[in-house]
């Protein structure tokens, strides 16, 4: 199908030909505020599920609680368990300015970090090399370099360490639709619910969102059930939140961020898929790795490394049966990968679907079931 063409096209000159399914114009949809997500469900596993059938083409409303009668014994759950920093702090300048400080560079558990940090800034004014910001305590930051989309190389210094600091006053880094101020109340309660419970792997400045809904006592009935459980790592990166610029969206870059896949979870994987068992990715940072990890054949090879990988529709998935996830942002990579898996067509049907159904968006939002 070709793309649509406008009068500017003309003006302009061509665009390359691209396919409608690449059009990042049919991404977009609309979605009232008020279906934006600001606090988390009470209980993580009573958020709502929508199921999606893609043989048929069927949707269906639950209760994430209903999970295991869902899945079928012997599907294999593949989670990420990286842990969120808190690493989203204030300070000012020395005229007086506040700045919002996200530390994006994380050391290893336990490991000591480097004094110097990629950090990204919001402040009303441009910070330049040599600007000095200040935080309570006696933490001072010292701008060495400023690179781009508000990325800072910023040098830490005072009477304490930048990570001890943030385990005390920071807060955790909520995507920007999540409304909060400083001092805002629901800071304390974010350190926990914006936290999978089985996170274990420090280095994210994002959490993945599908995990989110699980509780301890849901994991022990889905093992019950027969429904077996294995963990990943990715380091969920800013780059989650950067915008499409783009009208092809092959043409977006997410940014690297690091993977570990160890070998006991990869054997565990490639078992299943030899004895054609469902595997079940826990949200689209877990996609990305496997589909990363994956050789031709679809077995996943173990290892450490980063992964840039851009999942559109067109994309022949080698690992991955199902999907748990969260409704993602209009236009964002996170609905490309979506769509790939279950069909533009489908998912745009679905998302319609579950804006009439109010459901709840995004990152503290409901959940939705591919099958």
């Amino acid at each position: 199908m070709l793309s649509r063409e406008t009068d500017t096209d003309h003006i302009h000159g061509p665009r390359p030909f691209h396919c409608r399914m690449f059009d990042i114009e049919d991404y977009r949809y609309d979605l009232p505020g008020e279906l934006i997500a600001q606090e988390p469900a009470f209980r993580r596993e009573e958020s709502r599920l929508f199921q999606v059938r893609r043989e048929g083409g069927d949707f269906s409303d639950h209760r994430f609680v209903d999970l295991p009668a869902l899945l079928s014994r012997g599907d294999l759950l593949v989670v990420n368990d990286t842990k969120v920093l808190p690493a989203r702090f204030f300070g000012r300048k020395e005229s007086g300015g506040l700045v919002e400080i996200l530390v994006l560079d994380h050391p290893p558990n336990g490991s000591p970090g480097p004094a110097t940090r990629r950090c990204l800034l919001k402040a009303s004014k441009r910070v330049r090399p040599g600007s000095r910001i200040v935080m309570e305590t006696g933490l001072i930051g010292t701008v060495e370099d400023v690179e781009s989309s508000g990325v800072v190389r910023m040098a830490f210094s005072g009477n304490r360490d930048v990570d001890d600091f943030m385990a005390e006053k920071g807060v955790m880094p909520l995507p920007p639709y999540i409304r909060r101020v400083p001092e805002d109340p629901r800071s304390a309660g974010d350190r926990e619910r914006y936290q999978t419970v089985y996170a274990e792997r420090s280095g994210a400045v994002a959490a993945p969102t599908a995990g989110l809904h699980f509780t301890e006592d849901l994991l022990r009935r889905l093992a019950d059930a027969g429904i077996s459980r294995v963990a990943l790592t990715l380091h969920v990166g800013h780059g989650t939140f950067r915008p499409v610029r783009c009208r092809d969206i092959r043409q977006h870059s997410v940014g690297p961020e690091a993977y570990a896949l160890e070998p006991a979870t990869a054997q565990e994987i490639n078992r299943a898929r030899a004895e054609g068992r469902r595997v079940i990715a826990v949200g689209t940072t877990v996609v990305r790795t496997l589909e990363t990890a994956a050789g031709a054949d679809g077995r996943v090879a173990p290892g450490r490394g980063w992964t840039d990988l851009m999942i559109t529709p067109g994309y022949r998935f080698r690992v991955v049966d199902g999907l748990i996830t969260n409704f993602h942002l209009p236009a964002s990579s996170l609905l490309f990968l979506v769509s790939a898996f279950a069909g533009p067509d489908l998912i745009r049907k679905a998302y319609q679907r579950a804006v009439r159904k109010r459901y709840r968006f995004f990152s503290y939002g409901d959940a939705m079931l591919i099958l």
